[in-house]
This record gives C-alpha cells, structure tokens and sequence, in this order.
C-alpha cells in the first residue's frame, strides 16, 4: 500500500492544478494567531455557463503577489487543495479544506482602457473591417520576387 501512496503523490506532483477566471475580490493580509501566521484571499469568477465564485488563500510570503493585480482582470492561478482533520472538545471530529494559491499569472496583454470621446465629440463611429482594408482584386497574380522561398 506505501508504494501505491507513493506512486499516487508522485502523479500529483506531475500535473499542476490551476483555476482561471476574474477577479471578483481581492482580501487585505490579516494575521492570525501568536506566531504571526499571514493569510489573503482572493476571489475569482471563472466564465463558463455556470459561472462559479472560488476563494483561493495566499500564506505568508505569498500574500504579496496580490499586491499588483486589480478587480476584473482575467488571471490563472496555480493552486493546492489543503485539507484538515479538527477534533471538538466534545470528541466530535470534523474536516476542513481550503483551495491554497501559490502562484498567479495575469492572462490580459494589458489592462482594459475605457476611452472617453472628446468634449463635444460625441461617440466616435465604428470601423467596419471591409472598410478598412481594400479588397484584393486578383489573388491568383504571383509577382516574381528574389526571395528564396
């Protein structure tokens, strides 16, 4: 059985786990405790036809990473599902899991840019692709060239 525990693990560490979508939220650090542990939670929306809200936490040096991105950005994050047994002073044993970020990459090339019309311009019109470009007239016209290939 040790083996097939250890295989297991090794599999795991083989495939990354990531969730990707929006962010909807982004924690403050808070500590908690003695020993000044650091956690920050972030929440995304990932955009599929049900559209799910998921809570990821970032621990101790890790916080920071939030520190540069914004509400709406579209992001991956790789993450590691940490669970825990807790037993109550009554003798009642319950379980916790908690999704644990560990890096976040930025999925946008740059931030959406709302542009605003001129004072008195009004909306500026929109461009039409076909009008942009004028239409080949004869796709089968090779021109020779000196180009090796």
């Amino acid at each position: 059985m040790e083996s097939v525990n250890s295989l297991y693990l090794c599999l795991l560490n083989i495939y990354t786990m990531e969730v990707q979508g929006r962010i909807k939220l982004i924690g403050t650090t808070e500590t908690v405790g003695n020993n000044g542990f650091r956690k920050r939670d972030i929440v995304i929306t990932t955009e599929e036809q049900y559209p799910q809200h998921i809570s990821v936490q970032f621990i101790q040096d890790k916080c920071s990473l939030l520190d540069m991105y914004e509400l709406g950005q579209e992001v991956k994050i790789s993450i590691n599902l940490r669970g825990r047994e807790w037993v109550s002073p009554q003798g009642e044993t319950k379980y916790f899991n908690t999704i644990q970020g560990w890096r976040i990459e930025n999925l946008q090339t740059q931030a959406p840019v709302a542009q605003q019309p001129a004072p008195g311009m009004g909306v500026a019109p929109t461009t039409n692709v076909e009008d942009a470009f004028e239409p080949v007239k004869n796709i089968n016209n090779v021109e020779e060239d000196d180009l090796p290939f």
